[in-house]
């Protein structure tokens, strides 16, 4: 692949600079949050939005935008649009740089119990501290890595990560440690099932990803999905918030190329292509004994997409928003 070919070669912009300020502001504001800010034993900062601190919606939003790597914009709307009281909305003018070069949980970060000295660890890193390390192929292909003074990962677990999972941070990030910053959002917590829904606009840039369009092509994207409550056990709360994506997800790519490509994307992108639509993750996850490589990835898309061809004025619309199904599965009998 030559650099013209990678859709992020040249690219200046930080992801890690940009997202500084918004990490400084949810430090600031830690106790109006219900977040929790501390020093580990290495000196990195860690921010507890869910695990013994109670957090909430706007940390969840706040986080959602430190993953963007503050190239994104992610709101909350109130209303029961569609059917649903509570709508997290996405947008950047910087999908790619945004999405895919800082938000993808991409970074495999695990340790054996022997590192630990007691229980094994696996994250999926995601955040713009991905993008100094770029430990991912995905870099590569993207003509992308970041380079600033500090950094800040998102990890989306129930417990504090061990002292040799912050020492590789630091060590493939090349940060002091008090440059290091480590967002920490359990799933069945507020925040946690915030920020992940607040990733509808990156599963569509994943996707696109995955079915060879050009990311180059990819100029602006919108999104919204519904906002679930989490729950307490994990594999449920997994599943709201997959599900809040894959059947109620809705995003708008503005695309430049030719026509052809735009309609095929659009076509090509929902969820209801794959095999296993209609069924609820926690269901698929179960049955496949809790193995995402056994789920068929092209369920792991919006529900309904709308791609526009800026160069010729075209749009086109595929797939369609499955409230039915959400509704009985997140709402209760008054």
């Amino acid at each position: 692949m030559n650099d013209s070919d990678k859709p992020l070669a040249g690219c200046t912009l930080s992801v890690n600079a940009q997202a500084a300020v918004h990490v400084e502001r949810l430090v600031r504001d830690a106790a109006a949050l219900r977040v929790a800010v501390r020093r580990d034993e290495l000196g990195a900062t860690l921010v507890d939005a869910g695990i013994a601190a109670a957090g909430g919606i706007e940390a969840g939003l706040r986080v959602g935008e430190i993953c963007l790597g503050g190239f994104g914009q992610v709101r909350l709307r109130t209303g029961a649009a569609d059917g649903w009281p509570s709508w997290i909305e996405v947008r950047s003018s910087q999908p790619v740089l945004a999405c895919l070069a800082s938000q993808y949980a991409g970074w495999s970060l695990a340790a054996s119990k022997e590192e630990t000295g007691g229980k094994k660890f696996f994250a999926l890193g995601s955040g713009p501290a991905r993008a100094l390390a770029a430990k991912e192929a995905l870099y590569e292909e993207l003509g992308y890595r970041d380079r600033a003074a500090q950094g800040t990962i998102v990890l989306e677990v129930d417990r504090v990560p061990p002292r040799v999972i912050v020492e590789k941070l630091l060590r493939d990030c090349a940060l002091d440690p008090a440059a290091l910053t480590i967002v920490l959002t359990p799933t069945t917590s507020v925040a946690g099932t915030t920020q992940v829904v607040a990733r509808v606009l990156e599963v569509a840039l994943h996707k696109a990803h995955e079915l060879g369009f050009p990311l180059g092509h990819i100029v602006d994207g919108l999104a919204t999905a519904p906002l679930p409550s989490p729950s307490p056990d994990g594999v449920e709360a997994m599943g709201r918030t997959n599900d809040a994506i894959l059947y109620g997800g809705r995003v708008h790519l503005s695309v430049r190329g030719d026509d052809a490509a735009a309609q095929s994307l659009a076509q090509r992108l929902p969820s209801r292509n794959s095999k296993d639509f209609g069924r609820s993750f926690a269901e698929l996850f179960t049955a496949a004994n809790f193995d995402f490589y056994q789920l068929d990835g092209a369920l792991f898309a919006p529900a309904e997409v709308w791609v526009s061809n800026v160069d010729t004025g075209r749009t086109w619309h595929a797939g369609g928003l499955e409230m039915d199904l959400l509704r009985t599965l997140w709402l209760a009998e008054a």
